[in-house]
Parts: C-alpha cells; structure tokens; sequence
C-alpha cells in the first residue's frame, strides 16, 4: 500500500509543461492558437482519452448550474471538457502538485481559468464542506487509493443529497497476477487496484444506491489497438501523448495493460452512483 507522497513521486514528470508545448509547437501551435481538443491527447490520461471521457460524463447529468468535483483530476482535462461541454463549475483535486501547476497553465491557455478550480489535495479527506457539489466524478483514479472506504465515505460527505458520484475505475477481477510496471504503479506493492466488489460494497455502505455498471473491456482493447496502428504508420508517438507522462517505460506499460486485460485480469468499469436522500 503505497504512501501517498508515493503516488505523487510516481505521477512527477519535472518538466511536463515545457514537455506539453514543445509537442505543441510540433503541431504547429502556439500559445494563442492552441484548443481544447490540441490538448486532449494528453490531459485526459486514461484508457479511451477524450472518446472515453464524454460517453462517462453525459450519463451524469450535469448541468450549468452545478458544483462539480473531478477526483484526482490529473492535469485538469476532464475538468475542462465538462466546464466547456456542460457550462458547470468544476473543482478539480489531485495528489501531484506538478499536474495541479501545469493543469492551471493549461487553463488560462483555452479561456477555462474562471471556471475551472485545480487544487492539491486528497480525495480521501478534501476537506469541502459537506454538501458542497452537485455531481463529482473520477476517472483512473481508485487503483492508487488503498482505503475505498474512506473514499466513499468522503464523495458522499460532499455530495449534496440525491447528488451524482461517477466512477470510471481499472479493477482487478482476478485469476492470476498483474503484469508490471503498468502505468499507475510500478509494481504489484504500490498497487492499491480493488475488484468490482470492493467498490459497490464501499460506495453501499457509505450510502449510495448504485444505478449503472459498465464494463469497457473491449473498448478499452480498441482503443489500444488504435494507438498502435496510429504510431505504426506514423513511425512514432504523436508530438503529444500518453508516452510523455510515462517516459521511457511507456511502451512496457502499455504492453502490460493491453494483456492484463486480453487475459482478464483487469478491465476498465464504469459505475454511477446516486447519494440517498
């Protein structure tokens, strides 16, 4: 069980921000032009990218009016895809303090600073006042929390009653052990990754009423089917993507996700969860 200083060494890049525009001047960009989307190949680092994050996110229902957490928000691109898409307030909360830093720049570079909130923090105790979102979500994020308990506990906490929790989670659904280094933990003891049960037992107990499950495996092999056919004909990584968060083990990172899940020992889950009144 990984400390949490732990996880936030694990996810440091230091240089990530100089690492982000050098990719974006390959593409052609600079400051002043740069989009939402230019950004997305990066910022919204979990299986399925910026597809991924809007088929979670409609379910939810938010709307312009709400208060929504983003747990371990990363850089922010979640955070920024629902502030644009839905017109809300988003406060997103994150152990690294370099993707906290580099997300505010990336922010104020696509126009979203006013209404996006990036803060360092832990998901388990935020420290919100009690009832203070309308909607949270959190994508890729459990597999570094040992306590799913607390965790629950602590969303419904936030959550205003009948409040909207979603989940979009790598779970382990057994029979064999992982192959490491995968690309949140570099070995099975700074692993904190739980099974299906595990979340409905914790979100349950703390008091929700769980409304959707999905399971995204062959989704998720598509997608990394994608990305290899992509870089196979571009003879490379793109100048912004997923190989810049993970550096040089990238590759053996990849290549161990996409066969723990084809052997199904982990697939992505999607679960939505209502706070009772």
């Amino acid at each position: 069980m990984p400390e949490t200083s732990s996880v936030a060494t694990h996810y440091t890049h230091g240089d990530l921000l100089a690492a982000i525009t050098a990719g974006l001047a390959k593409l052609g960009k600079t400051l002043d032009t740069v989009l939402l989307e230019d950004l997305a190949p990066i910022d919204e680092f979990h299986i399925g990218g910026r597809a991924a994050t809007e088929s979670f996110l409609d379910p939810l229902g938010i709307e312009a009016g709400d208060q929504v957490l983003d747990v371990g928000c990363g850089l922010g691109g979640a955070s920024r895809f629902a502030a644009h898409r839905y017109g809300c307030r988003v406060t997103g909360i994150d152990l690294t303090d370099e993707f906290v830093q580099t997300g505010k720049v990336l922010s104020s570079w696509v126009g979203l600073a006013d209404r996006v909130v990036l803060e360092q923090g832990d998901a388990s105790a935020t420290g919100y006042a009690e009832g203070m979102f309308d909607k949270a979500f959190m994508l890729h994020v459990g597999m570094n929390i040992a306590d799913k308990s607390a965790l629950a506990l602590e969303l419904h906490r936030i959550l205003k009653p009948g409040g909207t929790l979603g989940i979009y989670d790598i779970m382990y659904l057994g029979d064999g052990e992982l192959a490491y280094p995968v690309p949140w933990a570099t070995s099975a003891d700074r692993s904190d990754i739980g099974s299906p049960a595990d979340y409905r037992e914790a979100l349950k107990a703390a008091g929700f009423r769980i409304t959707v499950e999905r399971n995204r495996r062959e989704f998720a092999l598509d997608f990394f089917a994608g990305l290899q056919a992509s870089a196979s004909l571009a003879g490379g990584p793109p100048p912004l993507g997923l190989h810049i968060l993970f550096g040089e083990t990238a590759p053996t990172q990849i290549q161990n996700m996409v066969r723990n899940i084809t052997e199904n020992r982990i697939t992505p889950i999607e679960l939505i969860a209502k706070k009772l009144l």
